[in-house]
């Protein structure tokens, strides 16, 4: 699959299978708690169909005390614009703070196949066995 994309001067993302590695385009100095969007540097058109899903990498909590404030992140095909880069929403843990140089890979994504359309059917029952509620699931 080809895939239109604008690095504004960055170098292309590294594709490791599935995932694709993103990388900050500006050194960012966060403080314990501080939030700021880091820019990814990429502007991608993603083909109909599709939206990238985007999570942090595996170390990027260990070496850099960051965590993505979304838990996870969605970008739909329609974000395609040449203004509309990609960031990473940062929250920094680490009480020290960090400096997270430009260039550093610390998300990646993969693009997802878009669900089926839903309609609901209202039912007064669904006629199915319960599971014990909310978190119950595995004793």
């Amino acid at each position: 699959m080809n895939v239109r994309i604008n690095t504004h001067g960055n170098p292309l993302p590294e594709v490791h299978g599935e995932w694709i590695d993103l990388c900050t385009a500006e050194e960012t100095t966060l403080n314990f708690l501080d939030y700021k969007i880091i820019s990814l540097g990429v502007s991608i058109e993603i083909p109909d169909g599709y939206y990238a899903h985007i999570v942090p990498r595996s170390s990027t909590f260990e070496k850099w005390g960051i965590l993505l404030a979304n838990s996870m992140g969605v970008i739909e095909n329609d974000y395609c614009g040449d203004g509309d880069v990609w960031g990473f929403p940062a929250i920094c843990l680490r009480q020290e703070g960090t400096t997270i140089p430009k260039g550093t890979r610390v998300c990646q994504f993969r693009l997802v196949e878009k669900a089926p359309a839903v309609s609901f059917v209202p039912v007064e029952s669904l006629g199915n066995r319960n599971r014990g509620g909310f978190g119950s699931t595995g004793g």
